[in-house]
Formats: C-alpha cells, sequence, structure tokens
C-alpha cells in the first residue's frame, strides 16, 4: 500500500468515526462571519466591537502545528489566511480531543471563538468550537515541495492554486485585464455583441477548425476561429456603428507557448474609420491595459525589454524581409522563397506563396522588441483588407509587435463585393491544393457586402497579449488548459 492510499484510509476512517457521532462530515449549513481578508485588514475594529462575543470563521486548514496543550492552525478561505488557535485550557478537553481526532490539513472547517494577540503579536482566533465542514480523503502536496511536474500541476490546477497563491494572483489580473478592455470599448461608445459559436463556415482567420456535426440540421458545423469577423461586419451593415465581443476562439492546430486549441479573444468593428484610425485606439488600449492592470508600462518577456508610453515605430512588412534576407515577396519565385528558408535554416510547411511568405516574416520577427506596428502586408496574406491606395498588391493591415512576436491583427476592413469574391476564390484554391488553414469561401457574407457595408476598421487580440504582459506561455496563463487524459497518456508511452 502507498504511502498515499495509507493517508486515504486514515482519513476514511476518521470520516466514518464522525458519522458514527451523528455528525454529517459534509454539511451544507455554514456559519462565517467575516473574510479572512477583511477580518487582517480590520482586526483592531472588529475585536473591540466583539470583544468577549464569538465571531465564526471557516477555511481549508492548511498547516497544523503545537503540542498537545496548545494547537496553531492556519485557515484560508480564499480571501487570505489567518491564525486560529485552540488551547486545552481555553478550548477545553471535550474540543481539543475532537479537533486532534478528527481534523487533517486540507479539510475545511468552521472555528468559532473569541479574537486575541498572541505573545508574538500574531492577530488570532481562540477556539471554543471546531467543526466540520468537509473532510478531506486525499491530502494536500508538501508544503515545501509542491506539485514540480508542470504536467501535472495543470491537470491539478485546483491543487497548483491552493499552494501557490502567485497563480490565484495570476488569475485575478486575467479577470482584471479583460473588465479594463470591456470598459474602455463601453466608455468609447461600443457596445457588446454576442456572435455564433457554431458556424457552417469559418471565417475571420487562416487556421484548421474544429468540425462537428448538428443532429437536428443533419449537417457538419465548425467551432468559430474568430470572435464573430464576418458577424459583426453584418452589424456594421445593419447600422450598429461600434461593436465589440469577447469570447472563446477554437483552433485545431498545434500547441506552443503562444498557441493553444482554445482561448479568449477580443475583436472590435468600428464603421467609418480606417487602420489608421485603429492604430491610435490600439495604442491607447494597450497602454489603458498595462496601466490598470499592472501599473507601469514598462515590461520585460521572453528576452526583450519594451515600454508602451515611447513611440510605437512602423515596420513595413515587404522591406524587413527584404532588408533581413534579400527576397522580395512580390517578385520572388516560390523556388527562390524555398532555396531562402533552407539557407537560413527554418523549417516550413506548406509550399504555397502565402505559407512562404508568412514563414519568411516569422524569421524577421524575432528582433523586433517594440512596440511596433507592422503594415503593409501582401494581400495574398490578407483576404479581408483593403488594398493600399497606392499598391493593389499591398494592404491596409496593422499588428502591434511586441517582444518579437505580432499581439494583435486589425485593418481597414474590405467592403468591395467583387474583390472579395475574388480573393474567397483565392482562398479556395489554397484549399483545393491542400491547404487546410486557408479560409473558406462565405457566398452569403459577400451577398450582404453587395447590399452594401460602411468603411469600417476591426481589430482583434486575444490572450497572447496577457501572456507577454505576464511573461508566461499561454498555457500557464490559462485557468484550466487542456490536457490529454492520463490513461491515453499511459497507452501512448505503452506503444
Amino acid at each position: 500500500m502507498s504511502r498515499q492510499d495509507e493517508i486515504r484510509s486514515a482519513r476514511i476512517a476518521k470520516k466514518t468515526n464522525l458519522e458514527d457521532q451523528g455528525i454529517n462530515p459534509y454539511p451544507s449549513d455554514v456559519k462565517k462571519d467575516f473574510d479572512n481578508a477583511y477580518l487582517e485588514k480590520n482586526f483592531s475594529k472588529i475585536k473591540k466591537e466583539k470583544a468577549g462575543k464569538n465571531i465564526n470563521l471557516a477555511g481549508r486548514i492548511m498547516s497544523i502545528r503545537g503540542s498537545g496543550k496548545i494547537a496553531f492552525v492556519e485557515l484560508y478561505d480564499g480571501t487570505g489566511r489567518f491564525q486560529v488557535v485552540l488551547k486545552l485550557d481555553e478550548t477545553g478537553k471535550k474540543q481539543m480531543s475532537f479537533f486532534k481526532d478528527n481534523f487533517d490539513i486540507g479539510d475545511f472547517a468552521q472555528f468559532t471563538g473569541t479574537l486575541f494577540v498572541t505573545k508574538t503579536k500574531q492577530k488570532s482566533l481562540l477556539v471554543k468550537k471546531a467543526r466540520m465542514l468537509t473532510k478531506s480523503l486525499l491530502p494536500l502536496p508538501e508544503k515545501w515541495h509542491g506539485i514540480k511536474d508542470e504536467e501535472e500541476r495543470f491537470r491539478k490546477r485546483y491543487l497548483d492554486m491552493v499552494m501557490n497563491p502567485e497563480v490565484v494572483d495570476m488569475i485575478k489580473r486575467k479577470a482584471l485585464f479583460w473588465q479594463t478592455a470591456r470598459n474602455f470599448f463601453i466608455n468609447h461608445g461600443f457596445i457588446e455583441v454576442e456572435t455564433p459559436t457554431l458556424e457552417v463556415t469559418t471565417g475571420g482567420a487562416e487556421a484548421r477548425p474544429f468540425k462537428t456535426y448538428h443532429n437536428d440540421y443533419d449537417m457538419d458545423v465548425f467551432m468559430r476561429i474568430s470572435v464573430g469577423e464576418l458577424w459583426q461586419k453584418r452589424l456594421m451593415a445593419a447600422g450598429l456603428p461600434k461593436t465589440f465581443e469577447i469570447g472563446r476562439v477554437y483552433r485545431n492546430e498545434g500547441s506552443s507557448p503562444e498557441h493553444a486549441q482554445e482561448f479568449t479573444n477580443l475583436e472590435f468593428y468600428w464603421a467609418y474609420a480606417d487602420y489608421q484610425d485603429g492604430m491610435k485606439l490600439v495604442t491607447k488600449l494597450y497602454r489603458t491595459l498595462a496601466k490598470t492592470v499592472y501599473g507601469t508600462t514598462k515590461f520585460t518577456t521572453r528576452g526583450h525589454t519594451f515600454d508602451l508610453a515611447d513611440e510605437w515605430k512602423i515596420v513595413d512588412y515587404r522591406q524587413e524581409i527584404k532588408k533581413k534576407t534579400k527576397i522580395d515577396i512580390l517578385t520572388a519565385t516560390e523556388k527562390e522563397m524555398k532555396t531562402k528558408l533552407k539557407e537560413l535554416g527554418v523549417q516550413y510547411e506548406g509550399d504555397n506563396r502565402e505559407r512562404l511568405a508568412d514563414t519568411l516574416w516569422k524569421y524577421c520577427r524575432k528582433k523586433i522588441s517594440g512596440p511596433a506596428f507592422l503594415v503593409g502586408h501582401p494581400k495574398l496574406v490578407s483576404p479581408l483588407s483593403k488594398p493600399m491606395k497606392d499598391n493593389p498588391e499591398l494592404t491596409q493591415r496593422f499588428q502591434p509587435i511586441l517582444a518579437g512576436s505580432e499581439v494583435g491583427n486589425g485593418f481597414s476592413e474590405l467592403n468591395d463585393p467583387i474583390d472579395q469574391k475574388e480573393r474567397f476564390d483565392v482562398q479556395q484554391n489554397l484549399i483545393d491544393r491542400g491547404d487546410d488553414e486557408a479560409m473558406m469561401a462565405d457566398d452569403e457574407f459577400v451577398e450582404m457586402l453587395e447590399h452594401g457595408m460602411p468603411p469600417a476598421c476591426g481589430f482583434g487580440f486575444g490572450e497572447r497579449l496577457f501572456g507577454f504582459f505576464e511573461d508566461k506561455t499561454l498555457r500557464e496563463t490559462q485557468t484550466f488548459p487542456l490536457m490529454r487524459p492520463e490513461q491515453v497518456k499511459s497507452t501512448d508511452k505503452k506503444k
């Protein structure tokens, strides 16, 4: 029998002992007068108001220490930790024995008693009565060792959070991050909308979608790969000039420090604005997020240092590639692009111009710390963006660059239905040639454009930006990242 099995058996015996005494180890009613954080902050005031009177605290037992006549318990309720003390001469022999016989680290408990300060000046609760709220059958990880294996930490995220308060703090910052973004757009006159997550055709990005089946309609559908881009543009046509949505996105592609199959994105659409207007608004947005969530605009992440308060540089897509690789993506042949990538030692997938150009750019971006905006994308890699006035082969697209990577994507939205149909045809040709990340054609969207959509700017960003601010991988910033089931993992090992 393993050590954990021994602990579980002993705790099951304690659970049975409670039940034999007519005590429910999992009651539903709880008395809790104060959160620990509030009590810690307002201790003197509450101690004075409750002088001689009992109060009730509740939470998870994180540690137990002491001798036979005294026990010090650290109680964690999610807001903070507070010390409760059991003394033989104050708590009484019956309650002391009840606590020692039945309670373990990891249990949830309610303690009733009076407030006092120990000789070491520790704010504490002197216990008169202990009550079981939840009997834990498995132990918490050891305080000083925790969960070392990263996969185990993600699989048992609830334990990771209990043992590592910094994870909880990150989750709270993430909530503030999205709430700040929501407030920003509402304050700028945008309305929050909801668009479908199940689509007949995926649009708004180039990615391999997840496919599922709609039983009632007897047809295949896809999980969305963008936050309703083509739907929000329909709202532009409907007369809603400023919209945004925060929602989950699903992409059936590889994992990396900056990529996950499921994540949160925000997209906004702004009628009667172009990509130049968008860059100004996004600059203000990113600075607001940084100041509100972190109290600074200066960050060091992934080996780069940048300050969002600095002037944002403009980086030209075509010229940057030409400068770093001597390749002009508008005139070079596919063979020349492949030869250059091999020369640079860069692995690539796909053999069409779009994928090759994108791979060349990704090689060039690594040393750009930012803040900067990438502009001048070729039309081939921007199927939803308006062309530049002076060169129709380039588009009015912009992407913020921080720490050698793009952390957002926007453009002056294409609203010429004929041009849009032609670009969809190009994307369909890529699909026919085996490119499963090319954008699906949407004839109903083209029909909407034929009815007329105003000039507009659209932009989207997601959890990647939060990860850059935190200097963590995208997976680390997710509350519950997707994990392979353990039985599948063990089967794979046998194979």
